[in-house]
C-alpha cells in the first residue's frame, strides 16, 4: 500500500495542481522563470482527492497539534480547504489577510479567533514564506497562539526554510518537494533527465534561466 504522502504526490499530478514543464518553463508573476507551475484551486474540482486532503490534514492537527483549538487560513488559496479541515475537527476557522482590509471594519483576521487560543494555520503553498510569517504576527497580535503551520505542498527554497525558521514556525507538508519528484518520474510524468534542472532551479528560483540546449 502506498503511503499518504506518495499517493498524495501523484494525485496532484494527476489533477494537473501541480505541472512540470523543464522544457517549456512557466513565468510567474514575480517574473521568475520556472520548470513547476501550482493550480491547487483544481483541487476542491476532485470530491474524492479533495476529501482525502481534508482527512490527511485533520489528522495532521490531531497528531501534531492535540492542544490546538482553531484552524486559521492565510489568504485566499488555502481558504476552502481550511474551511472544511475546520469542519471536519468541529473547530472554529478563520482567515488572515495579506494586509487589513481597505474600507469597513478594516480586518486582518476575517473571523472571531479569541485570545488564549492556540491556533493551527494553513497554507496551501508556500513559496517565499513571507505571508506565513505575516499571518503568525497577525494571529499573535490578536492574542493566540500560532502552534504550528500545516501546508499542502512547500516548494522548501533555502530563503523560505530559513525564514520560518528564525521566525519558530513548525511546517508540517503533506508531501515534501523531493517525494513529488520521484513520483513524478515514477509515473514518468518527467524523464530522469529532468531531476537535476528541477532541483537546479529550486536552489535559486530567482536566478535559474531554462537551458534549451540540453542533450538528452
Amino acid at each position: 500500500m502506498k503511503k499518504p504522502e506518495r499517493l498524495l504526490a501523484e494525485k496532484f499530478l494527476q489533477a494537473s495542481a501541480i505541472k512540470l514543464q523543464p522544457d517549456i518553463p512557466f513565468v510567474w508573476g514575480s517574473g521568475w522563470n520556472s520548470p513547476i507551475y501550482n493550480d491547487h484551486r483544481r483541487l476542491l474540482s476532485y470530491p474524492t482527492l479533495r476529501n482525502l486532503i481534508k482527512i490527511e490534514i485533520a489528522k495532521i492537527v490531531i497528531e501534531q497539534f492535540p492542544e490546538a483549538q482553531a484552524i486559521a487560513s492565510v489568504s485566499t488559496g488555502a481558504i476552502p480547504m481550511g474551511t472544511l479541515v475546520a469542519d471536519a475537527l468541529g473547530f472554529p476557522f478563520a482567515y488572515v489577510r495579506d494586509t487589513p482590509k481597505d474600507h469597513g471594519l478594516e480586518n486582518r483576521i476575517e473571523g472571531n479567533l479569541r485570545p488564549g487560543w492556540k491556533v493551527v494555520l494553513f497554507e496551501d503553498l508556500i513559496t517565499t514564506g513571507a505571508n506565513s510569517v505575516k499571518a503568525k504576527e497577525a494571529v499573535e497580535a490578536n492574542g493566540c497562539e500560532a502552534v504550528g503551520l500545516i501546508t499542502a505542498f512547500s516548494y522548501e527554497f533555502p530563503m523560505a526554510v530559513k525564514r520560518l525558521k528564525d521566525a519558530d514556525i513548525r511546517v508540517t507538508s503533506l508531501f515534501t518537494y523531493e517525494e513529488m519528484l520521484q513520483a513524478a518520474v515514477d509515473m514518468e510524468y518527467i524523464r530522469p533527465a529532468d531531476l537535476s534542472v528541477l532541483e537546479l532551479w529550486r536552489t535559486d528560483p530567482a536566478g535559474w534561466a531554462p537551458n534549451n540546449d540540453r542533450n538528452f
